[in-house]
C-alpha cells in the first residue's frame, strides 16, 4: 500500500499545476493573452523592467513598515486593555468585532479628504485595517489564559509585574502573533489597494498605470510580485508564531481561538 502524499508535497503539486496551467492556457490559445499573459512573459517583464518594479516595491514596503508599527503597537495595547478589564471587554469587544465585519475600504475616501492623497492617507488606511485583527487577537489571547496559571504564580509570591512578564505575556503571545499574521497581510493588501486608487508611486500604482493601457503582462508582473511579498511575510510570521509558542498545547488552542474569532483563513500549522 502506497503511503499517502504529505500535505506539503500536495501543496507544491497544486502550485506546480497552477503555474503549468498559467503557461499552457494562453500559449495554446485557450485564453487570450490580453486577459492572462503567459507565465514566461510575466517573468520576462519582471526581469527586463526590474528597476521599475524594485523602486515601486520599496515605496510600498516603506508604507507597509510604518503601518505595521501603528497597527501592531496600537492593536496590542488596545487588545491588552480590552482583554484585561472586564468592563472594557463587555463594552468594546462586541463593537470591535462588528467593525471588523465592515469593509473598511469605505474609509479611504474620507482619509484622503483629511490627510490628502499622499503616503499619510495610505499609512492610516492600512493601519486601521491591521489594527482590528491585532486588537481582537490580543484580547482573545488574554481571555484564553488558564486562571490556574495566574493563581499558581500568585501563590508562589510572584508580584504583578512578574505575573505579567512571566505568565500573561508568554501565554498570550501565540494569539497575538496569529493576529499579527493576519493583520500584516491586511496591511500589505490595504497599501496596494490605496495605491491603486490614488497614487503616483508604489506597486499598486504600477497595476493601475499598465491597466489603463491594457498592458496585462506588466499588470500580472506586479500582481505576481504582490503575491510573493505576501507569501514571504506569511511564512516569516508563521515561523515566528511557531518559535514563540513555548507552551505548545495552549499555543495550539490559542491559535485556533484567534483564527476562529477573526474568521481568518490562515492555515493551521
Amino acid at each position: 500500500m502506497t503511503e499517502r502524499i504529505s500535505p506539503v508535497a500536495l501543496r507544491w503539486i497544486i502550485i506546480a499545476c497552477i503555474l503549468a496551467l498559467w503557461e499552457a492556457l494562453p500559449r495554446l490559445g485557450l485564453i487570450s493573452t490580453l486577459f492572462l499573459p503567459t507565465l514566461s512573459d510575466t517573468l520576462r517583464v519582471l526581469l527586463t523592467d526590474w528597476h521599475e518594479y524594485i523602486d515601486a516595491l520599496m515605496v510600498s514596503l516603506g508604507e507597509v513598515a510604518v503601518a505595521l508599527l501603528f497597527a501592531c503597537g496600537g492593536g496590542i495595547l488596545a487588545g491588552a486593555m480590552i482583554g484585561s478589564v472586564p468592563a472594557l471587554r463587555t463594552l468594546l469587544l462586541p463593537v470591535a468585532s462588528s467593525l471588523y465585519a465592515v469593509p473598511l475600504v469605505i474609509l479611504y475616501p474620507v482619509l484622503t479628504v483629511w490627510l490628502g492623497i499622499g503616503q499619510e492617507s495610505k499609512i492610516a488606511f492600512a493601519s486601521i485595517n491591521g489594527f482590528l485583527p491585532t486588537a481582537l487577537a490580543t484580547a482573545a489571547g488574554i481571555r484564553t489564559i488558564d486562571p490556574n496559571l495566574i493563581l499558581a504564580a500568585r501563590s508562589m509570591g510572584a508580584t504583578l509585574p512578574q505575573r505579567v512578564l512571566r505568565v500573561v505575556i508568554p501565554a498570550s503571545i501565540p494569539t497575538v502573533l496569529a493576529g499579527l499574521r493576519l493583520g500584516g497581510v491586511l496591511v500589505i493588501v490595504s497599501v496596494v489597494v490605496s495605491e491603486m486608487l490614488t497614487s503616483t508611486a508604489g506597486i499598486g500604482y504600477i497595476v493601475t498605470r499598465y491597466r489603463t493601457v491594457l498592458d496585462s503582462t506588466h499588470v500580472f508582473g506586479a500582481v505576481l510580485l504582490i503575491v510573493l511579498v505576501t507569501l514571504v511575510f506569511d511564512r516569516l510570521a508563521g515561523a515566528l508564531e511557531r518559535r514563540a509558542a513555548v507552551w505548545q498545547p495552549q499555543a495550539r488552542v490559542a491559535g485556533r481561538t484567534a483564527r476562529t474569532a477573526l474568521g481568518a483563513t490562515v492555515p493551521a500549522e
